[in-house]
């Protein structure tokens, strides 16, 4: 053993590169998604192996699996390392997880950034990691194969062993890993087929379970470090304005307080302990510049949409034969006007993050689903380059697309800088609703022509809705070109909004889910008009599925009942054209004993949707009692490929359900003389446990590869809750949240 690493066969590819530690080890270097190059392998002063993205096999037999997706709850770790451990032939919980750092080789490859979200972990990677665990497994059969002289089909890979078929002769990997690094890495291992897995597909337990229940698991917000203040941050009630003058000093007379420092929008408080920072905040005087939206209300957004459907009538987005030939030879128009309001995330962890900067370094602690776009926050309000700034990504709890943007870190980073000392900010659950980065309020037009057979002849889908790239491009521009000076981030920005569709992907939020439209309708089109009006949007779970579906679903249903047709039937005879939304369709309303009658009192409202891959449909069985509405069951299907973890398919299910369910009932963040009018649960409020319903999911058995789970759930939920509704009362609403009562 030696602190040279030796130099290994790269296939054409450059898939792998593999060498032996300094303490007899094997490392493989794992080219995950996105991973164009590999920097030198080499061994660290620590005797560790140092690369952007690998396994490392110690001689104690100890896996190391270094992680490049953020674990938030949705099963990310127990998933990726499952497909590891396959190929590998190891117990999934044998092995030791570590998050990757920020570098470019860990980027995404959906998105060309370090990010989770897009529920894509799992089908960017469920090539790629099992080709690491198979050749580290051929690489390791091959070293035993030339300890015991025999032929490589001779020698088995087992329970983290190599075992001589036509005998007791066995090798832990461990021993086998010094002499197993000097073997050529394989072009192309064998995968092991679907009848051979031990994980893959299995009801396996959660590798995090035991961390949150023993209180070991780190969030964000448990983050300590030596020296470290608390800071809060007052910023202007009034959406997007800044500070015009303050006073601070009977805050500086308070117990504990280190500092008061203006930041870029705010004011931000130091003390010694978070309580003494939040009672000193109630004695600053502010007198704030509120901007152009200080008399902006809810209504008067919904107006000026739709006065933008008006004056513009929308970019085509999906044109199929002639919607105006359709409407000159109707027998009837259907037209209606849909509209949802903004939402907040609402995530239980509330934003913070801790962060310390000197000189040459800043560290940051956060809980965070874009790392590298954090190392960009942090730059834009010091003296230091990105590479300047490492990350530490800390569990989360909870993310939906909240923790994309990186604003909460900027903040703390900016105090840090002015406070010269490590600084913990965290926000309160007022300032988490009320300064959100909220999904978007949109408003939607639809026209529907049907001959005098009562056929739907023509579809007409007019989006008004801002696009999120607008607001999401200020950080993610400068992430994808690091070495940018600041000066030119802006400029970044501007040039990746111009380039959509050509050096960057179109952005298709506010239109996914409607511009797929799946039912066969001879005249079809879809419209967007781009309408912006200043309030800071952003992802939320499931994005523009979210709102769409319950748009498309909703309107949909209503032509069923303008044909006089089931809505389960109707959507039947559009779907023969796709497969997958039949499969799933079917599935769901025999699960749900659709044909069946329900007991006096009970209705049921039916919804199918495609998203991230996935095919979701939902059946909603409700009753309304004096105005109150009561969810009693949830019936899915899902079909998202082959199944990694059915355990976890089906938590995600039941979470994105529960997550529609609430922003359904009761999600709505309105604006009033430029204010958030919501501030806590009390009045933005989460299901609670006697609204949960029965939910029952029916996976689809697929051989296919694995598609989305986080958020495929989300989307059908609403449209077949609404639709429930309709059957019930014979009220169609069409708007959120469902409310038969004001």
């Amino acid at each position: 053993m030696t602190n040279q690493t030796s130099k290994i066969n790269v296939s054409r590819r450059q898939f792998l590169k593999a060498s032996a530690t300094a303490t007899g080890g094997f490392s493989l270097g794992v080219f995950l998604p996105g991973c164009a190059t590999f920097g030198d392998s080499g061994v660290s002063e620590d005797h560790t192996w140092t690369a952007n993205a690998w396994l490392e096999i110690t001689d104690t037999s100890k896996v190391i699996f270094t992680l490049d997706r953020i674990e938030m709850g949705q099963g990310t770790t127990t998933g990726l390392t499952t497909l590891l451990a396959e190929e590998l032939d190891v117990e999934p919980r044998t092995i030791l997880v570590k998050y990757a750092p920020v570098a470019n080789v860990y980027r995404n490859p959906d998105y060309g950034l370090q990010m989770t979200g897009g529920s894509n972990s799992l089908s960017s990677s469920w090539v790629q990691i099992r080709e690491a665990g198979a050749s580290a497994r051929e690489m390791l059969v091959a070293a035993a194969a030339e300890v015991y002289n025999v032929p490589l089909d001779q020698c088995q890979a087992k329970n983290g062993k190599v075992i001589l078929r036509d005998g007791d002769k066995q090798l832990s990997y461990g021993e086998l890993a010094l002499l197993a690094a000097s073997q050529s890495v394989p072009a192309k291992p064998k995968l092991k087929p679907a009848s051979e897995f031990r994980f893959i597909g299995k009801q396996n337990k959660r590798l995090d379970i035991s961390g949150k229940v023993n209180g070991s698991t780190a969030y964000g917000i448990d983050t300590e470090i030596e020296g470290m203040a608390y800071a809060v941050v007052s910023r202007c009630p009034v959406l997007g304005g800044k500070v015009k003058q303050f006073d601070a000093s009977q805050a500086l007379q308070a117990k504990g307080v280190i500092g008061v420092f203006e930041i870029y929008n705010g004011i931000a408080i130091v003390a010694e302990q978070y309580w003494q920072a939040r009672k000193a905040q109630n004695m600053l005087e502010i007198e704030w510049d509120e901007g152009a939206l200080a008399t902006l209300s809810s209504d008067d957004m919904f107006n000026t949409f739709k006065q933008a459907a008006i004056d513009d009538e929308g970019k085509q987005v999906r044109e199929e034969g002639d919607f105006n030939d359709a409407i000159d030879t109707a027998s009837r128009v259907i037209e209606v006007e849909y509209q949802t309001p903004f939402l907040a995330h609402a995530t239980l962890e509330p934003m913070n993050c801790v962060v310390e900067v000197s000189e040459e370094k800043a560290q940051v602690w956060a809980p965070t689903q874009a790392p590298d776009l954090a190392r960009i926050a942090v730059a834009r309000v010091t003296d230091l380059s990105p590479s300047d700034v490492d990350v530490h990504v800390t569990a989360i709890g909870g993310g939906f697309g909240r923790r994309l943007t990186q604003d909460f870190i900027e903040e703390a980073a900016a105090v840090a800088y002015q406070a010269k000392r490590p600084i913990k900010l965290m926000w309160s659950r007022e300032e988490d609703t009320q300064h959100d980065w909220y999904r978007p309020a949109t408003y939607h037009k639809f026209k529907a022509t049907l001959n005098e057979a009562s056929e739907v002849t023509g579809w007409d889908h007019q989006i008004v809705a801002p696009n999120l790239l607008d607001w999401y491009v200020r950080d993610a521009a400068p992430a994808q070109y690091p070495w940018s000076p600041k000066f030119m981030y802006g400029m970044l920005g501007s040039i990746g909004l111009a380039m959509q569709g050509i050096a960057v992907p179109k952005d298709e939020t506010a239109i996914e889910g409607a511009v797929t439209v799946p039912y066969s309708i001879p005249n079809l089109q879809v419209r967007h008009t781009h309408a912006d009006i200043g309030v800071p949007v952003s992802f939320w779970r499931s994005v523009g599925h979210s709102q769409n579906a319950f748009y498309v679903e909703s309107f949909i249903d209503e032509l069923a009942h303008e044909t006089s047709a089931d809505p389960y039937q109707f959507r039947r005879s559009l779907l023969q054209d796709h497969p997958h939304h039949l499969n799933v369709l079917e599935l769901v309303a025999e699960k749900a004993g659709w044909n069946t009658p329900l007991p006096k009192g009970l209705f049921r409202g039916i919804a199918v949707h495609k998203s991230f891959k996935s095919y979701a449909a939902q059946v909603v069985e409700l009753s309304v009692n004096n105005g109150a509405i009561k969810v009693h069951r949830v019936v899915c299907a899902i079909d998202c490929g082959t199944v990694v973890n059915p355990d976890i398919v089906k938590a995600q299910m039941e979470g994105g359900i529960i997550f529609a369910l609430t922003a359904a009932l009761h999600g709505e963040i309105s604006v009033k003389n430029g204010r958030v009018e919501q501030s806590n649960f009390d009045d933005y409020a989460l299901l609670r446990m006697n609204e949960t319903p029965v939910i029952e999911v029916h996976i689809v058995d697929s051989d296919e590869s694995p598609t989305g789970v986080g958020e495929p759930g989300v989307p059908p939920l609403a449209p077949a809750l609404a639709n429930a509704l309709f059957a019930a009362t014979g009220k169609r609403l069409r708007s959120l949240p469902l409310r038969l009562v004001s």
